[in-house]
């Protein structure tokens, strides 16, 4: 279960801000996108949201396992979202979802991936504490629990002083790390602004959003969409956008959908 151990060695176990599994499955994939090795090509929340409108992901006691591939080189990657009262997921077993794990999987990793999925339904059908989540009230008890089962599996391929090891490190890591990351990643989500840029040649951008002083300050960045378009990202008078997607009509004109948050 490499990619989940990544995931929490790199701060991307998180408390879900709210219990609609759209908005779920949207901020986890916006996760991943901010990894710097995805591209804007990759389009992990448009793919995630369309599986999910064809097959539920929802696994049982708890546990859902969105994902997203691509045909690009690149990593296995994955994001974790815990609910504590649970998403109404539609799930086989018409439980409520608590622990979101989203993939991101690339073509050449597909084998990767099937075997940690395989690893990941090992450990939640042998670990008490992972098929009974409504016990579980805190994000570090989350992490912790995710940790032993990592360690578990680690034991039954490799040897046992390995697995020790690397448990060790992981809860340093967790405890002087991890929980400052995502608690800041916690407390980023309530500052998120959607935001559409639209690009007309020859005119001013003409920015959508709710928060007024964001559109008065981007609107009047007349580089903004090349620079969304050249770099998918922008920092503009405390605010810094994020491209998400671009969608182009006719005749020369592109929508750019963002997320936008403040910079401290």
């Amino acid at each position: 279960m490499k990619a989940l151990l990544t995931a929490l060695q790199e701060g991307r176990l998180v408390e879900l801000p709210d219990n609609d599994k759209t908005d779920a499955l949207e901020f986890l994939a916006a996760l991943i996108e901010a990894i710097p090795e995805i591209q804007v090509d990759d389009q992990v929340t448009e793919k995630v949201l369309a599986r999910e409108h064809l097959h539920n992901t929802g696994i049982g006691k708890g546990w859902a396992c969105p994902h997203a591939t691509t045909l690009r080189d690149s990593e296995l990657l994955c994001s974790v979202g815990w609910s504590p009262n649970g998403i109404a997921y539609g799930a086989p077993d018409q439980e409520p979802v608590r622990l979101v794990v989203m993939y991101f999987v690339p073509e050449s990793q597909k084998n990767a991936y099937l075997k940690e999925i395989s690893s990941l339904a090992k450990a939640i059908h042998q670990t008490e504490a992972l098929k009974n989540l409504q016990n579980i009230t805190e994000l570090s008890e989350v992490r912790h629990t995710l940790l032993d089962a990592i360690s578990h599996a680690l034991e039954s391929v490799g040897p046992e002083a390995r697995a020790r090891m690397i448990q060790l490190e992981v809860r340093h890591a967790a405890a002087e790390i991890l929980a400052p990351t995502a608690q800041k990643l916690n407390e980023l989500v309530h500052h998120l602004i959607p935001v559409s840029v639209l690009a007309i040649p020859g005119s001013r951008p003409i920015v959508l959003s709710q928060d007024q002083l964001l559109v008065k300050n981007l609107e009047s960045f007349d580089q903004l969409p090349n620079e969304l378009s050249q770099h998918g990202f922008v920092e503009h008078q405390g605010f810094s956008i994020v491209l998400r997607a671009t969608e182009h009509f006719s005749p020369d004109r592109a929508l750019h959908n963002c997320l936008a948050v403040r910079v401290p």
